[in-house]
């Protein structure tokens, strides 16, 4: 998971300028703090129909999931069917610029309960050699609508 973690903290530095966690926390660190933080991080790996690869509780606990569970959806689920369409939209411009702050959009729980999700940053995830690996995101406000 610390592998993760790293991949995660690098490519948001690396796209923002700014760190995801206390720059002074090993991976080890960060992978603990991150997994309990109030506020929601989750990211997808880069098959041609992406699957989350990782989840913090806060992220699992909104959309109703267990570990096992969110590792095994499809990204694109976590939107309704009418909402897909500019989540695709949304990714490729992650895609090409590399990150978006401020996202908003409507996502919804395994349990069919939908929640507006606001100042959301989405960005492209890079492995040690610079390789896209995958896309994150990360938001501390929702709301349930």
């Amino acid at each position: 998971m610390a592998d993760h973690i790293a991949i995660l903290r690098d490519s948001y530095r690396h796209w923002t300028g700014r760190e995801l966690v206390d720059p002074r926390m090993n991976h080890h660190e960060a992978a603990r703090y991150l997994f309990f933080a109030p506020f929601a991080v989750l990211s997808h790996d880069n098959a041609k129909d992406p699957i989350f690869n990782y989840a913090n509780r806060t992220a699992m606990s909104l959309f109703g999931m267990n570990w096992a569970e969110l590792t095994a959806f499809p990204s694109r689920l976590s939107a309704e069917r009418q909402n897909q369409e500019n989540r695709e939209r949304l990714l490729a411009e992650v895609m090409e610029r590399g990150y978006v702050d401020d996202y908003r959009g409507i996502r919804i729980s395994k349990q069919q309960r939908r929640f507006l999700i606001e100042h959301v940053t989405i960005w492209n995830l890079l492995d040690a050699r610079g390789i896209y690996c995958g896309q994150a995101a990360r938001f501390s406000d929702w709301k349930f609508v």
